[in-house]
C-alpha cells in the first residue's frame, strides 16, 4: 500500500487536474493496488460470508472523482480510495464491509450507511421484535473489541411508529447502523493488514448477518 498512501498524500497537496494528469501513472498504480487488496479480501470474506459473491473488484472500488456539483470545496478528487464489498459491490443496498485508505485517516468498517426510509424502517422492526440477538452480537467481548459502538448519526426521540417507552429504545434512535477500526499508517503498510483485516471482518459478519436478515425478512 506504499505506493497508494504516497500518491494519495501527495495528491492532498496538490489537488487539480494538472497535477493529477501529470502523475496519472502513479494514480493507476496505486489503484491496481487498492484493487488487489480488495481482491484479496473478496475470496476470503466469502469463506465465512458465503452471502458476498466473488465479485470483480472494480465493482466495489469508489471513484476517486468528486462530485463537486453541490459542495462548496471544489476539489476535484477525493483524497482517500475506498472499496464497499457487498452483493452489488459498492451500490449495495445490503450491509458489507468497507475499506478505507487515506494518509492518517484509514480505517476498516461496515454494517449498512443511511438506507432508506422502508430499510431502516425494517431493521428497526427486528431490533424491536428480537433486541437479544442484535445486543448478543454488538455486546460480545470480542466484537466489542474491535467496534466498541455504532457509529453515525441518532434521532433525539424514538423513531416514528416505535414506543418511546421501548426498552431498548436507543437501538432504534440510529440512522445507520455503521461500525468502524482506525487504522494507522504503520497497520496500513505492516505484512500482516490482509490478516488484520480479515480478523475485523470476520467479527464484523456478525452484525452484517443480523442486518440481511432484517432487510430479507421485512421486505
Amino acid at each position: 500500500m506504499k505506493t497508494l498512501l504516497n500518491f494519495l498524500t501527495d495528491l492532498r497537496k496538490n489537488n487539480n487536474r494538472d497535477w493529477f494528469n501529470d502523475n496519472r501513472k502513479r494514480y493507476e498504480e496505486g489503484k491496481e493496488q487498492m484493487l488487489f487488496f480488495t481482491e484479496l479480501l473478496i475470496q476470503e470474506i466469502h469463506k465465512f460470508d458465503e452471502s458476498v459473491p466473488l465479485i470483480d473488484p472494480k465493482d466495489c472500488l469508489f471513484r476517486i472523482f468528486r462530485d463537486v456539483r453541490f459542495s462548496h470545496d471544489k476539489s476535484p478528487y477525493k483524497t482517500h480510495m475506498g472499496s464497499f464489498i457487498a452483493p452489488g459491490g459498492r451500490k449495495s443496498r445490503m450491509a458489507g464491509y468497507y475499506i478505507h485508505v487515506e494518509p492518517g485517516n484509514s480505517f476498516l468498517g461496515g454494517g449498512i450507511w443511511r438506507p432508506e426510509a422502508a430499510e431502516l424502517k425494517a431493521i428497526r422492526s427486528e431490533i424491536y421484535h428480537h433486541p437479544e440477538g442484535f445486543k448478543e452480537v454488538i455486546h460480545d467481548a470480542d466484537f466489542k473489541n474491535y467496534y466498541p459502538s455504532i457509529e453515525g448519526e441518532k434521532l433525539k426521540t424514538a423513531p416514528k411508529g416505535f414506543p418511546k417507552d421501548f426498552e431498548d429504545i436507543d437501538l432504534l434512535r440510529y440512522k445507520s447502523y455503521t461500525f468502524g477500526l482506525s487504522l494507522d499508517d504503520q497497520t496500513v503498510l505492516s505484512d500482516d493488514f490482509v490478516g488484520i483485516a480479515v480478523d475485523a471482518f470476520r467479527e464484523l459478519s456478525k452484525a452484517n448477518r443480523y442486518l440481511n436478515y432484517a432487510l430479507g425478512r421485512w421486505k
